[in-house]
């Protein structure tokens, strides 16, 4: 393999060291070979990084082990030409599985220019990913919250959700409410509580909430409705420091919520994954298979076969 990088280091990753092999040399040449293995603490990652820059290494390659990989290129970024190594394309030989064999094999990819790197964004984007994708989080569990006050309302045998579309709406909020003081909801109580858009008459919505509720019911209820008031006061607060990161992408928002089915959470979410800089990928066909959306070619004999696409797991 013809060798195209003169000093290259290649990083095998674990959560309590990193072994490190660089290799140097004329390019023409067997190239020479330092080992070195260091802590992952803040003091082995920086006495890492003086290291290889007293080896004049160029270019580092790391395989995307877990969340372990992200402490080490933080403190490398901006030093050394980063790449990141898919671990399913960088296996090494059966029976060759060692941590120094391991960094040694990914030098000697690098060097001949073997290893296609990942997408990482900038630190920007990155915290901006973290943000939305703890904003699905949340989001999924205030849904499950909510499914749970359903299933309780129908256990006290309130049937609120049929004469209610949304029973978390202005209306059944202020309901749910008044049925977790334990207050006797009457008709005239229940005309102020029900928003003027309501279609369900009075009367409907009466019989619906004359169930038989117990105590445990509401106890219960009181503790899913503050886990539920809990979960969207820090979607809340998520939401305000998603804006403040989307600042500077204020054109590209206004061009993804353009799109139809698109709107500004899903543009977010958007650029959180994917960036702006679409120079990363080589084309759309590379954008569409980095996402996971296009299935892998498997071709055996002149003959092509159904190929699910791979599932991502994105860094």
């Amino acid at each position: 393999m013809e060798a195209m990088i003169e000093r290259c280091a290649g990083l095998d990753v674990h959560q309590e060291t990193v072994v490190a092999c660089v290799l140097f040399g004329p390019l023409d040449k067997k190239p020479k070979t330092s080992i070195e293995t260091f802590s992952t603490t803040t003091t082995g990652l920086l006495a890492l990084s003086d290291w290889l820059a007293t080896l004049q290494v160029s270019d580092v390659v790391m395989e995307s082990t877990g969340v372990y990989w992200k402490p080490i290129w933080n403190i490398l970024e901006g030093s050394f030409h980063l790449v990141l190594a898919n671990a399913r394309h960088v296996k090494n030989v059966p029976g060759r599985k060692t941590d120094v064999k391991d960094a040694e094999w990914l030098a000697k990819l690098l060097r001949c220019g073997l290893i296609e790197n990942n997408f990482v964004p900038p630190e920007d984007i990155r915290d901006l990913r973290d943000l939305t994708r703890y904003r699905k989080k949340l989001i999924h569990h205030r849904t499950s919250e909510q499914n749970r006050i359903h299933k309780i309302l129908q256990d006290a045998n309130i049937k609120l959700t049929s004469v209610l579309s949304d029973i978390f709406g202005v209306s059944g909020r202020r309901i749910l409410e008044a049925i977790l003081n334990g207050e006797k909801i009457e008709t005239d109580g229940l005309r102020k509580m029900v928003d003027w858009r309501t279609k369900a008459s009075i009367t409907d919505i009466a019989n619906a909430i004359n169930g038989r509720i117990r105590r445990h019911h509401r106890d219960m209820l009181r503790y899913h409705w503050e886990h539920m008031g809990y979960l969207e006061k820090a979607i809340e607060e998520l939401e305000k420091q998603i804006d403040q990161l989307l600042s500077p992408y204020h054109k590209e928002i206004e061009l993804l919520d353009g799109i139809p089915g698109v709107n500004k959470a899903a543009a977010a979410t958007f650029i959180a994954e994917m960036g702006v800089d679409m120079s990363v990928f080589k084309s759309a066909k590379h954008l569409a298979s980095w996402a996971g959306v296009s299935p892998g070619n498997y071709e055996s004999a002149g003959k092509k076969k159904r190929v699910k696409p791979l599932k991502v797991t994105k860094l």
